[in-house]
């Protein structure tokens, strides 16, 4: 049995129907652009569909990576900003220093005092790397201490053979705990601080104060010391500066699911910084127990905790990020610099202010500076918006809008105005009476 009803024909594209007229005449429903002006819209419903993403036109500005970075570059100004106070901060404390006692500024003080800067230095570059590296080493004191006792014990046979066994040790532990680190993708200072209690154990079995061995007394190239060191620290901080390197290196950055991995580059860059803060530990220890010239506390005193302290307050309070990647250039130096000529001038004044509480008392403005320095160091693009309260999305975002959702389209949007009716309208008659 055939139907071959006019009625039950499909109607030609000529004859009126506004339902033809809007799908072309077809019979079903058709997924039509003009249902979404915006060229975010991609048809389906699925999470993948709605999560944000980063046109390729501003993939190069994009520091954490294509799928949940923030475009723009990071604002260095803050930076810049806060490092010009540290250096009046300097200043200061130079002025203080010399008119408290002008001797401490010029010789063998002078010299001391830059053989400290540069041990504490290496370890604020050890602890600003790790930091920047978004895998904070918590070993770095500990490691350091270690290998000034080492150089204690074992300084007669010269300091370069002992430079050299306590930096292939060093790098070993700082490769393991890389492994642990990227491998397992945990954080760094969670994996580094089973590091640090491991060297601690070290020390423990070590006497209470280990005599000085050797002859090595390195205040004798003070300046070139301090200079390299300087020089150092001023060449990794312009390298942050390259857009590229830094959006390299704090890769290990969480922006998303911290337990997401964050790629093969970033496992590589994340585990060298570990390994070459350990290094830096190393030789900041040496230069530090060789500079002081004094037995070195082995098992007694808290001498590895009061380092750690130090290196990451400097490398705080020198403007680098506690979440990584964001840091300055002349900071940490001059963190350096401002915490030596303090005490300096506290012990000139006869404050007796014990190293560690000044220590802990920068670590905590540190924290503040990174607040800082995440508040106004943030690409433009995303500091658009209040920090303290709810942000809305940036209106050069290409995230799609969920079609059941709010958003500026078609299937909330107003109506088209109706036109005005020609012919009256019988139920106007009708309610009217």
């Amino acid at each position: 049995m055939a139907y071959d009803d006019a009625s039950m024909r499909r109607q030609d594209a000529d004859v009126t129907d506004p339902m033809g007229a809007r799908f072309g005449g077809d019979t079903g429903f058709r997924d039509e652009p003009d249902f979404r002006t915006t060229a975010a819209y991609q048809p389906g419903f699925g999470a993948a569909d709605n999560q944000a993403a980063v046109s390729p036109a501003v993939l190069d500005d994009v520091f954490d990576d294509p799928a949940d970075g923030t475009p723009g570059r990071d604002r260095l100004g803050v930076h810049w900003v806060w490092e010009l106070m540290l250096l009046l901060g300097v200043v200061s404390l130079v002025a203080l220093v010399w008119q408290a006692d002008s001797g401490m500024l010029r010789g063998d003080n002078l010299s001391q005092l830059l053989i400290t800067a540069s041990a504490l230095g290496l370890l604020g570059m050890a602890a600003g790397l790790s930091l920047r590296a978004a895998a904070p080493n918590l070993a770095v004191g500990p490691v350091a201490a270690a290998a000034g006792v080492y150089l204690a014990q074992q300084g007669a046979e010269g300091v370069a053979g002992v430079a050299i066994t306590a930096l292939l040790a060093a790098g070993a532990l700082g490769l393991a705990l890389a492994i642990l680190v990227v491998g397992l993708h945990v954080p760094g200072w969670a994996a580094s601080l089973a590091a640090a209690a491991g060297v601690v154990v070290w020390l423990q079995q070590q006497p209470g104060v280990v005599p000085l061995a050797g002859e090595y007394d390195p205040t004798g190239q003070a300046a070139f010391l301090f200079m390299f060191v300087l020089a150092l620290a001023v060449l990794g901080g312009l390298l942050g500066t390259v857009k590229p390197l830094r959006r390299a290196l704090g890769r290990f950055r969480p922006v998303a699911d911290p337990a997401s991995r964050r790629g093969a580059l970033a496992a590589v860059l994340t585990a060298g910084a570990i390994v070459l803060s350990m290094c830096f530990a190393v030789v900041g220890g040496v230069l530090l127990a060789a500079g002081e010239g004094e037995p070195v506390a082995g098992s007694g005193g808290l001498r590895w905790m009061e380092l750690t302290v130090i290196a990451m307050a400097v490398a705080l309070v020198g403007g680098t990020s506690a979440f990584g990647r964001r840091g300055g250039v002349f900071g940490t130096m001059l963190a350096v610099l401002a915490l030596v000529l303090f005490d300096t001038y506290q012990q000139l004044q006869g404050w007796a202010i014990a190293p560690l509480a000044t220590a802990a008392v920068v670590l905590a403005g540190g924290l503040v500076i990174t607040r800082l320095v995440e508040w106004l160091g943030r690409p433009r693009s995303a500091a658009d918006d209040d920090d303290w309260g709810a942000t809305a999305e940036p209106a050069t975002s290409t995230r799609a809008t969920d079609a059941w959702g709010a958003g500026a389209d078609s299937w909330t949007s107003a109506l088209p105005a109706q036109p005005a009716r020609d012919h009256p309208n019988p139920w106007d008659d009708r309610w009217g009476r």
